[in-house]
């Protein structure tokens, strides 16, 4: 019989008082959640049998923005409200996120992704672009840069995954990779447990809004998008192995490491050694934000970036 320590058994007592007190939601159908979170840019497109979620917005040189896990395009809308102002902006819901929602083989490696992102940028007929990733939106993008280095013109990391944290695993995926537990994850899913990742992503809880949960919240919702983060948080992407690393110090592309000070999930430790390993980098760092700073600090993020971008 499998042994538990003290901290485990505690974890898995606090997930299991949330799930006795807390409500049944059902699944949202991706037509009604359209009402609220779609809009005259949205549009969607067959990749691989799905429909595929993503706007495209201004002129100018290209410039493409992944999210991050449990996340959709909407984190960026700060930073595509100014954008577009200069450059064609194009952003999409990943497969297993959004209303995207899950893919039919549940593979959500960071292959499947580089894959899915070169076949989606190939229909829209987009050759060269600049790329930007916050964590897991982070990981394909350095890695889609490091398959296909003559696409970017310059790569923008977020609080980019792809490392070893040197910490314990968030709760949200513990939670998970564990039996039965997961299992009822996919009935029961209660906004103070969106509400409380929010606070472990966010530095400043005072910017953490109701709109804000219930978008994360709903869109968590969206038929197929439990069961695919589920399968997403037990694929092993072996952080830090060899071969990532080589992968990693093999980009030559002109990079911005875009750090959160305050981030607990993919810490400013992770953005030091990433700056140390890649040739071409430069790390800066926002002091009050914590994993998205992009959605956190947007004026101060974009500030970064457009120095970043305007310099040749």
């Amino acid at each position: 019989m499998k042994k538990f320590s003290i901290k485990q058994l505690l974890l898995y007592l606090t997930y299991l008082l949330f799930i006795l007190y807390g409500p049944i939601y059902r699944d949202i159908s991706v037509d009604e959640l359209k009402v609220d979170y779609s809009n005259k840019y949205s549009k969607f497109i067959n990749v691989d049998n799905l429909q595929v979620h993503y706007r495209i917005e201004g002129e100018g040189t290209p410039i493409v923005l992944i999210h991050g896990t449990a996340s959709s395009l909407h984190t960026w809308d700060a930073w595509t409200a100014e954008l577009k102002k200069t450059n064609k902006v194009i952003r999409m819901d990943l497969p297993a996120f959004g209303l995207t929602g899950p893919n039919a083989t549940a593979d959500y490696s960071i292959k499947s992704y580089t894959n899915f992102l070169n076949k989606f940028l190939t229909k829209i007929e987009i050759d060269t672009f600049y790329l930007a990733g916050n964590s897991l939106g982070g990981n394909i993008a350095w890695n889609f840069t490091a398959e296909h280095p003559n696409k970017v013109k310059k790569l923008i990391l977020v609080d980019a995954s792809g490392l070893r944290t040197n910490k314990p695993q968030p709760a949200v995926f513990k939670l998970a990779k564990t039996p039965l537990l997961s299992d009822l994850f996919l009935y029961i899913t209660p906004k103070f447990f969106i509400k409380k990742n929010m606070r472990e992503v966010y530095a400043d809880d005072t910017k953490i809004t109701d709109e804000l949960i219930t978008r994360y919240h709903k869109m968590a919702l969206r038929d197929g998008n439990r069961q695919a983060f589920i399968d997403r948080a037990r694929m092993d992407f072996k952080l830090g192995s060899k071969a990532n690393l080589e992968k990693l110090k093999s980009i030559k592309t002109l990079t911005l490491l875009l750090w959160g000070a305050k981030d607990n999930w993919i810490p400013l430790d992770n953005g030091k050694r990433m700056d140390s390993v890649m040739q071409n980098s430069k790390l800066v760092v926002i002091e009050n934000s914590g994993h998205v700073p992009m959605e956190e600090n947007p004026k101060e993020s974009l500030v970064i970036l457009k120095s970043f971008l305007s310099n040749e």
